[in-house]
């Protein structure tokens, strides 16, 4: 019978989902995503369907992520969306109830670990086991973490940024900080409305981040047209818009990302910072595709930097293979019920 128990990896990601299921893989990589009617509170889409409709919703239909800044703000919609997803990452095959092992962001509380574990439970687990992102980014990485030596990984994603320095298959130490994609994609935004006047939606501004965004003023700069709304006369207007605008827009989140990876090597020992110097910074997470954010990193620490392969999947790739191991990593993980 234990064979057939179904294990479900879940990076529970304040922008997307990603799911692994057992010898299957990465089965789903949707956006964190809720469509709720306001009638009659109904859920009427959850992930890419409901990526769609934001901006776009009637005034009966209010579009929801309930993951900020990593952590489940709103806990009946993410239970409702993780029974989605465990439901179609199972297909038909309902016989028995999953084990399931969630990422969440090396900062979180007892409450909001508490609040995790109860939603996957409520949603169909039959187990649920919590572990933090930095241990599982750095497996899915290729990361020896059970050596002795340090190795130093920072995990950048829609809400957090997680920087920690992992040993024996523990994390040394570690700092969480609230920034990532979401908030580059508000600055963006934000900046071209007060340079060019021009009102942009979320979607919008994170289309600018990825086609023309850096980290570093480039010498040969890129160049994007965007579309939005004149503040002025409230109509429609097209402007062009460079990769010098996205580096002045988020200079402070980049500020909030280096502080973050300085104040784990400040309060690494030295033995470790030793190691971190030989082996390299390794980035992941989605935002660590952010162009020249490695070299910005390297500059700011002194340390190598190098983005992780696959950096997207590192954190449910890990899961999934912390989740087949249960054993060999039970003291990263942190709490099951």
């Amino acid at each position: 019978m234990g064979a057939l128990v179904k294990k479900i990896a879940i990076d529970l990601g304040t922008t997307s989902v990603l799911v692994h299921v057992y010898k299957k893989g990465i089965v789903i990589n949707e956006p964190s995503v809720v469509a709720i009617s306001k009638i009659d509170k109904k859920i009427l889409a959850v992930g890419s369907e409901a990526k769609d409709m934001i901006g776009r919703t009637p005034d009966t239909i209010v579009a929801k992520r309930p993951l900020k800044d990593g952590v489940i703000a709103d806990y009946k919609t993410t239970e409702a969306m993780l029974r989605y997803f465990i439901n179609k990452a199972l297909g038909n095959f309902r016989l028995f109830r999953p084990e399931i092992m969630v990422a969440v962001p090396g900062g979180i509380t007892s409450t909001e670990r508490r609040a995790v574990i109860d939603a996957a439970i409520a949603a169909g687990a039959r187990a649920a086991y919590i572990i933090k992102e930095p241990v599982v980014a750095a497996i899915g990485a290729d990361i020896p973490i059970g050596s002795a030596s340090g190795h130093m990984i920072v995990d950048i994603g829609g809400g957090t940024t997680e920087a920690a320095v992992i040993a024996l298959g523990g994390i040394v130490s570690s700092a969480s900080e609230r920034v990532g994609g979401n908030k580059l994609d508000a600055s963006i935004a934000e900046f071209i409305k007060k340079k060019y006047n021009l009102a942009i939606g979320e979607r919008t501004a994170e289309e600018i981040k990825i086609n023309i965004g850096s980290a570093m003023y480039l010498d040969e700069q890129l160049v994007m047209e965007v579309r939005g709304r004149d503040m002025v006369n409230g109509l429609p207007r097209i402007i062009e818009v460079t990769s010098n605008d996205t580096t002045e827009a988020i200079q402070n989140e980049l500020r909030g990302i280096i502080e973050t990876v300085k104040d784990v090597l400040h309060r690494t020992p030295p033995e470790l910072s030793a190691d971190v110097m030989d082996k390299g910074i390794v980035l992941s997470g989605g935002t660590s595709q952010l162009r020249n954010l490695d070299q910005l990193i390297a500059e700011a620490t002194g340390v190598p930097t190098y983005v992780a392969d696959e950096p997207v999947y590192c954190v449910v790739k890990g899961t999934g293979i912390a989740l087949e191991n249960l054993e060999a990593y039970k003291r990263s993980i942190l709490a099951t019920k």
